[in-house]
């Protein structure tokens, strides 16, 4: 009888084992299925293609076939996104010289042309040559400088180059003199040349998002400022990256679990629920639910939580799963996979309705990433994290990334099948939210330990 008991349980030790062997293969396959597809139909069309090699900076646009377009601005964010993007591919790839010079260009465009030498601060648009254009006025955002700061301490992580962390906490400071708001915490998005914040007035038309504060330069926000902290221990930093971090997850985050797009200055929702459809149609771009928006804060705030060490920070955890998990159980296409651009609450329903299906590029990538965190945090969750995640990379494979040019469409073809001839590039599309995600997964599935967003004890 002790035989047999003892039989009975090295079977069952062998099956666990074999069990465990069995999804260590099955990670290490996946990890290489999405490195590949980093280095093939990824990275080698962005670069070196997108250095702009005779004015500086980068090549903006570009169409289905990676072939340049006709116009080529340059804006804040695209340009700063290409300079983080090559500083991870630097340290990556650290063999592959044409990255650092890539990222170089980057860096000089920044410091000689976007930065505004009169009033501080980052130009949102400039042409090819580095001329603020006429229709811009040199306007500027807290987003863009945002992204400013975001490429540069990424750029002096990678290289050290003491020019880019110089300019990234001027950045830092501008911003702290002109868009925070000292009486509500805060940012305010839209500014002047001079840095003055603009407001709305009785001519501002109502479709208008000026004067408002908004999640999308909040979060981007606690992006950039997670992203130097990691290179400048700067007690204020650390201090204003805490507020944002508090301000999205218990103000900006509602209690179903979305972020609300637009606010007032003292975080009063923006929202046309009780003005009708019609209201609330003209008004989509200030205010639904953005499914991809939901699931990339998730990440980014449980990020900034570790990057500042805070300890027993179960909030951060507890609100970025609410999160998903809202978004898994009314943004996802459970038949297909990928994450529906646009949800509503109608007054007196209870669940948001979709109001737009298609699935853009960013979503998506933004969303498995997060899900690959998810799987790895809650292994035993009913949603089934590890599952969405496979479906999220066999939707990608099958309708975002172009099998023949490379690169990935601007959203899925299931949906929009026209964007196969789309623009590959634009001045709001680089290979920033793929790579990351990708990279992250790729890094994540060889090493669960990678990016280890554990909830600290307080003990």
């Amino acid at each position: 009888m002790k035989t047999y008991k003892n039989l009975l349980f090295l079977t069952f030790i062998s099956l666990v084992f074999q069990s465990v062997s069995a999804q260590e293969v099955n990670r290490l396959e996946l990890a290489n299925e999405i490195r590949q597809s980093i280095e093939k139909l990824m990275i080698t069309k962005w670069y070196p293609a997108a250095y702009d090699k005779e004015y500086g900076g980068y090549i903006s646009s570009f169409e289905y076939d990676f072939s340049p377009s006709e116009n080529q601005d340059k804006m804040i964010v695209s340009q700063a996104r290409h300079l983080w993007t090559l500083s991870k591919l630097m340290e990556r790839y650290p063999d592959t010289r044409h990255y650092q010079e890539g990222a170089k260009l980057g860096l000089e465009f920044l410091l000689n042309k976007f930065w505004d030498q009169e009033h501080g601060g980052f130009y949102t648009l400039l042409d090819r040559e580095g001329n603020v254009l006429e229709n811009s006025q040199g306007a500027k955002t807290a987003y863009g400088n945002a992204f400013g700061i975001y490429g540069l301490a990424a750029y002096y992580h990678a290289s050290g180059d003491p020019s880019a962390l110089e300019l990234a906490k001027k950045a830092f400071h501008w911003l702290e003199e002109n868009s925070y708001d000292p009486k509500y915490g805060g940012y305010f998005q839209s500014l002047a040349r001079d840095g003055t914040p603009l407001k709305r007035d009785e001519q501002t038309p109502s479709t208008a998002t000026i004067g408002y504060k908004d999640q999308n330069s909040s979060i981007h926000l606690l992006e950039a400022f997670t992203e130097l902290y990691q290179v400048w221990k700067d007690p204020l930093l650390k201090r204003r990256t805490g507020e944002l971090l508090v301000i999205i997850r218990d103000r900006i985050v509602q209690d179903e679990g979305y972020l609300q797009l637009f606010l007032e200055a003292d975080w009063t929702p923006v929202s046309f629920r009780d003005q009708g459809r019609d209201s609330i149609k003209k008004h989509h771009n200030i205010d639904h639910v953005s499914y991809g928006h939901d699931v990339e804060t998730a990440y980014l705030m449980m990020e900034a939580s570790h990057v500042l060490g805070l300890t027993g920070d179960y909030k951060t955890w507890e609100i970025g799963k609410k999160m998903v998990d809202h978004a898994l159980k009314y943004g996802w296409d459970e038949q297909s996979g990928g994450f529906y651009d646009g949800g509503y609450y109608f007054p007196g329903d209870h669940a948001p309705e979709i109001v737009k299906d298609t699935k853009n590029w960013w979503a998506q990538a933004e969303g498995l990433n997060t899900l690959l965190i998810m799987a790895d945090l809650y292994p035993e969750d009913p949603l089934n994290y590890l599952g969405k995640f496979k479906q999220q990379w066999e939707y990608i494979q099958q309708n975002l990334i172009d099998h023949e040019y490379g690169g990935w469409f601007s959203g899925g073809i299931d949906k929009q099948p026209e964007l196969k001839k789309g623009q590959k590039g634009h001045i709001w599309k680089t290979a920033y939210h793929n790579f990351r995600s990708l990279n992250n997964c790729d890094l994540k599935l060889r090493d669960p330990s990678h990016m280890a967003l554990t909830i600290k004890s307080s003990e």
